[in-house]
């Protein structure tokens, strides 16, 4: 997945499962190896195809991710990823002068799942990265037996408390859940001689323009966070409302600039009003 993963209060059998966890999630959902599961599906050019029980959870978490945000966090974004250069692994990226590839929407609302069939429309690319790192981060949890946190990339799972860094300045105590942060500050690069970015939004198509550079959010779950946080970033400024009606806590940051939405200021006290 391209990140450290951080594990704390894991037994040492506990610590093998959960890194033969997010090795199989890796070889399942990886953009960059030939084999994976992920991309021999999208290889595959038949309109019904047979997942794995492994993609198949993902893939129905995705669907739930997308109807919970309005497409907002769309599991059919991966030739738009592709076509603002994100076409391999992160670390070779360097300035590409070619120009944008064609813009390509979201389209999850065609796809459709019974239980291990997956129908879609012909073109369609998926690409479940929006949803499978903090999935893995919360099924990791449930191999530790004890209180304990599993980080990865940003997306954190606690059980017990936990004092968590925040991006750019201070901390929290959580004492359960999740909390995850997304934005643009790490994963960019240079295409047709403008600034890229790894945050799709689904509605264009095209990098996502946002008034931030980072929204955190806590939530039940580390996959709850993680959606609301990839929402909340790509709604700009109706972010903190969007948050504030389903009750999540939510932290935005733009340069140096730091506020919270009523949500963050009720639960971990008062840092600033969006």
């Amino acid at each position: 997945m391209g990140v450290e993963v951080v594990v704390c209060g894991a037994s040492d059998d506990e610590l093998t499962s959960v890194r033969r966890l997010f090795d199989e999630w890796d070889r399942v959902f990886s953009r960059f190896r030939p084999e994976s599961e992920l991309n021999r599906i999208n290889r595959d050019a038949s309109p019904v195809v047979v997942l794995s029980r492994l993609f198949a959870y993902a893939m129905r978490a995705g669907l739930r991710a997308a109807a919970a945000t309005d497409g907002l966090v769309d599991p059919t974004v991966g030739a738009a990823v592709e076509a603002a250069g994100y076409d391999r692994d992160f670390a070779l990226l360097d300035d590409d002068e070619r120009p944008l590839g064609p813009a390509f929407p979201g389209r999850w609302g065609s796809l459709r799942l019974s239980g291990r069939l997956l129908s879609r429309p012909p073109g369609a690319v998926l690409d479940l990265n929006g949803v499978v790192k903090a999935l893995a981060v919360d099924a990791a949890l449930e191999l530790i037996s004890g209180d304990g946190f599993v980080a990865a990339g940003g997306d954190i799972a606690v059980r017990g408390g936990a004092v968590v860094g925040l991006p750019g300045d201070g901390t929290l105590q959580l004492l359960a859940g999740g909390i995850a942060t997304s934005g643009t500050t790490k994963r960019r690069w240079r295409r047709g001689g403008s600034l890229q970015h790894h945050v799709i939004d689904p509605r264009t198509g095209r990098p996502a323009e946002s008034r931030w550079d980072e929204v955190t959010v806590a939530a039940g779950t580390c996959f709850g966070a993680d959606i609301a946080a990839k929402a909340a970033f790509l709604l700009s400024g109706e972010g903190p409302a969007w948050l504030d009606e389903r009750g999540l806590p939510g932290r935005f940051r733009a340069g140096a600039e730091a506020v919270a939405n009523r949500s963050w200021n009720e639960t971990f006290g008062e840092l600033a009003a969006a």
